[in-house]
């Protein structure tokens, strides 16, 4: 049981860096546009990032573990992208949108990862319920990349 206890926390540190890199990712978006829409937008997605790590990091504790503590160096590879595109002028409203339609493009190839391993009935549907939030997110993303593509 230990060593599945172990694996299910590894899946979860995944997961919080995942969280975390979203985070830190729509932060810096929030900070690139322009637009009090897509400002907003991305301000609350940071938030809700930061809170799907934090109810990862708590399960985490709760088996005695240690929580994951930063993103990836491929999300921070990814933000650095988003400020060097910004400072070439390149940080339109169509360019933030498609970087944030790659970075929930990642975080969901991380939530399927995990849902294909032997979780916890209660811990799959925590895991699950975040994945759908994740989804959610790519799906208005992507809509309203397509909108400002249309108008662009």
């Amino acid at each position: 049981m230990a060593d599945l206890r172990s694996d299910v926390i590894d899946v979860l540190n995944d997961l919080i860096e995942n969280s975390r890199d979203g985070e830190y990712g729509f932060r810096t978006l929030a900070e690139r546009v322009e637009g009090t829409r897509l400002k907003q937008l991305f301000t609350d997605r940071s938030v809700q990032c930061a809170q799907a790590a934090q109810e990862l990091s708590q399960w985490v504790r709760a088996q005695g573990g240690t929580p994951a503590d930063g993103g990836t160096a491929s999300g921070a590879l990814h933000r650095g992208w988003v400020k060097v595109k910004g400072a070439m002028g390149a940080d339109s409203e169509v360019s933030m949108l498609e970087e944030a339609e790659r970075g929930e493009d990642a975080a969901l190839a991380r939530y399927r990862k995990a849902l294909k391993e032997d979780l916890p009935a209660d811990v799959r549907a925590l895991v699950e319920r975040q994945a759908q939030g994740a989804q959610q997110n790519h799906d208005q993303i992507k809509l309203l990349r397509d909108e400002a593509r249309a108008h662009s």
